[in-house]
């Protein structure tokens, strides 16, 4: 019986069972989420087997908020601890022609320990692959890509991704290195929210040298200073104190104010960025007020989710926006993820078309 793996946030099982679950009920293809506490992932079963797959092709990968990575597992396998490879191939479920080759394991402390197992075991399992010609001998992108995804040494689900509606990034998280320069953490949120959020060619036509922006909330200049570095000039929005560093670069103004009484001042603003800690309903009205003025084209912000129901509130905070910009007769484009770097809280995208 196949299944769906989905990889979340450690403690966020429930929250991506739900999404997953909701998202099925949608198309009709009903079915159950198996989803244990602080496992770092979740199983969803449709209750007719061959609805699993017709499932997994139907959903857009962006559509999923609290999915880091996803694919559809063929099989559940109990591996030989003395013959690994000879487990996996004796397997009769057939695959398709992959290639590429991804071993993988839930992002929690036991998940973790297996990381060294997986490097050793990789490369004779690709080579042994190769020759029973499951595997490319030359890596193909275009084709699936063969995922294990193991829970022990000897324990894992047997699959394949659909290298176009996924996360190509190991284990489904993107690791950037803290710069030096910045003056907070929180500058990761932004940084991996334009590589996740944009893809290349989104980066290169929406984030453009000379860019006017506003940071509301900006205090010390975490956010700013991925706006700074990618050359545009920004209106920082916080009654705290700014990074000297950032206020000598000549690309900064400090306005000290209210983020949600702040207007700008000029009529050319391309980028609304927010990390406000406020109740997430009170920060999506405050985005959609902006772009309903066409104060800004786009807008990337974070909504700092609840304790409880998180999955229900993101829901009702990008009904909210959808909804509101549709009634305004405004085109418009909406993504959410809940990022590597992000804690309680789930990243937005959001423009005007």
């Amino acid at each position: 019986m196949s299944s769906v793996i989905l990889y979340c946030r450690s403690g966020f099982e429930s929250d991506c069972a739900a999404e997953i679950q909701f998202h099925a009920e949608q198309l009709a293809y009903f079915g159950y989420a198996k989803a244990v506490a602080d496992s770092g992932f979740v199983e969803f079963n449709c209750y007719i087997s061959e609805h699993t797959q017709a499932l997994y092709q139907a959903i857009d990968f962006r559509q999923l908020v609290f999915a880091r990575h996803w694919f559809l597992a063929l099989e559940e396998l109990q591996l030989d601890e003395n013959n690994r490879i000879a487990s996996i191939l004796a397997l009769e479920q057939q695959l398709p022609k992959c290639g590429s080759l991804r071993l993988e394991y839930p992002d929690t402390n036991e998940g973790k320990a297996l990381s060294s197992f997986c490097k050793k075991f990789s490369r004779p399992l690709e080579k042994a692959l190769i020759k029973h010609h499951w595997l490319t001998a030359k890596a193909n992108l275009k084709l699936p890509a063969m995922q294990l995804f193991f829970t022990s040494g000897t324990h894992c689900w047997l699959g394949y991704a659909d290298t176009r509606n996924g996360n190509p990034q190991h284990n489904g998280i993107l690791r950037l290195k803290f710069p030096s320069q910045a003056p907070s953490r929180s500058t990761l949120k932004l940084d991996e929210a334009f590589m996740v959020l944009l893809n290349q060619q989104e980066r290169e036509q929406y984030l453009v040298n000379g860019q006017h922006a506003v940071d509301l909330g900006a205090c010390p200049g975490g956010w700013t200073y991925q706006l700074v570095r990618r050359n545009m000039f920004v209106a920082a929005i916080d009654n705290g104190p700014m990074a000297p560093s950032l206020m000598e670069t000549g690309q900064v103004q400090h306005h000290r104010e209210d983020g949600f009484k702040y207007q700008p001042e000029r009529s050319n603003v391309s980028w609304l960025v927010c990390d406000m800690v406020e109740r997430p309903a009170k920060v999506t009205k405050l985005m959609l007020k902006w772009l309903a003025n066409g104060w800004c084209q786009y807008a990337m912000f974070n909504l700092k989710l609840p304790m409880k129901q998180r999955f229900n509130e993101v829901q009702q905070d990008l009904t909210l926006l959808r909804e509101g910009l549709a009634e305004l007769g405004l085109e418009h484009e909406v993504r959410a993820k809940h990022l590597y770097h992000d804690r309680e809280e789930v990243t937005v995208f959001a423009r005007l078309i």
